[in-house]
């Protein structure tokens, strides 16, 4: 069966699903298709590790790890105050939960098809990002340290069914952002922590898919993302941070395609809007199940690897690497 590339363009997710849509990066392919396969090496394709892992890493301790970045604290070279947070993705999270229920009523989402007991569900979602919240901080007050405040976001919610697409992206990529930072973890409490919540936002993933009506479990790995990529993601909704919590880490700028990126099948050729940009570019890269599969890019145009499987990020670089020097957009 013929693998369907979404391009999920919901505001931050991988592609455009509102009315006003907004370029998301580095974009989140959603692939459809009927089984679940391994990725199959474009022109060629390496471990990714995490995605845009050189930002900062430092001597870190597990206090730092626990406060920031999805449980790491990532110490950006541009400033020293430029941070991602754990503690600020579950806060963005829970918000956005809990502005999405507050606008839309039930009825909206079983006008989609959910029922009652599925909407509730989709509540108890929201509920325990909410709980995460106060878990990281109190584990982070309890080491003496102030724990990062809540930002100020706009998600531009436009319909329940942006929402729900928007919620399954949210999650897959908090998913990729723990796993990126897991390997930083040099004590068990603190690792058990992340795995404690890592395994949560997976069930909440899989449960979106469901009733997105996509397959539940599409791979059988899923793709770490360091801090640069997820911030690269999350930026898009955060409108400002308080003192102490400035999320000021440079997002990678973002992939223009002809015709906006809609109906992608893979093996389909993608073609930059502005063939010369960004300057240097050589290669596609597709980051799919923890490889990254390069494609070169030629004239300004490239092909989708087939074989792929649920959320694969896309990046354009200038080496095959997915290293922060070597990524141009994302």
């Amino acid at each position: 069966m013929q693998q369907i590339l979404r391009l999920a363009l919901i505001l931050g997710s991988a592609a455009l699903i509102s009315a006003h849509p907004r370029s998301i990066r580095p974009p989140m392919i959603e692939i459809r298709q009927a089984t679940t396969t391994s990725p199959v090496p474009a022109a060629s394709a390496q471990p990714a590790g995490p995605a845009s892992g050189n930002v900062g890493q430092g001597n870190l301790t597990d206090v730092d790890i626990l406060q920031l970045y999805v449980l790491a604290i990532w110490k950006n070279p541009y400033q020293a105050d430029n941070i991602i947070s754990a503690l600020t993705l579950e806060h963005l999270e829970s918000t956005f939960y809990q502005q999405g229920f507050s606008k839309f009523p039930d009825s909206d989402f079983m006008q989609l098809g959910l029922t009652q007991a599925q909407v509730n569900n989709l509540k108890t979602v929201g509920g325990t990002e909410a709980t995460h919240v106060k878990q990281l901080s109190a584990a982070i007050s309890a080491t003496g340290a102030q724990p990062v405040q809540q930002c100020t976001y706009n998600f531009n919610l436009t319909s329940v069914q942006q929402m729900v697409v928007t919620a399954r992206v949210l999650e897959a990529v908090g998913i990729s952002a723990y796993l990126g930072a897991a390997p930083l973890v040099k004590t068990a409490p603190v690792l058990s922590v992340a795995a404690e919540i890592v395994t949560v936002e997976a069930r909440h993933q899989t449960f979106i898919r469901i009733i997105s009506n996509i397959i539940p479990v599409p791979n059988a790995f899923d793709t770490p993302l360091g801090p640069r990529a997820v911030f690269t993601l999350a930026s898009q909704f955060i409108t400002s941070c308080p003192a102490g919590s400035n999320l000021n880490i440079p997002p990678f700028t973002a992939i223009a395609l002809q015709g906006g990126g809609m109906g992608i099948t893979g093996g389909q050729t993608l073609v930059l809007a502005n063939p010369g940009q960004p300057a240097g570019a050589q290669f596609c890269a597709f980051l799919d199940q923890g490889m990254a599969m390069f494609v070169p890019l030629m004239s300004g145009t490239c092909q989708v690897p087939q074989g792929l499987s649920g959320e694969v990020y896309m990046m354009v670089t200038n080496a095959q690497s997915i290293m922060d020097n070597a990524i141009l957009a994302g």
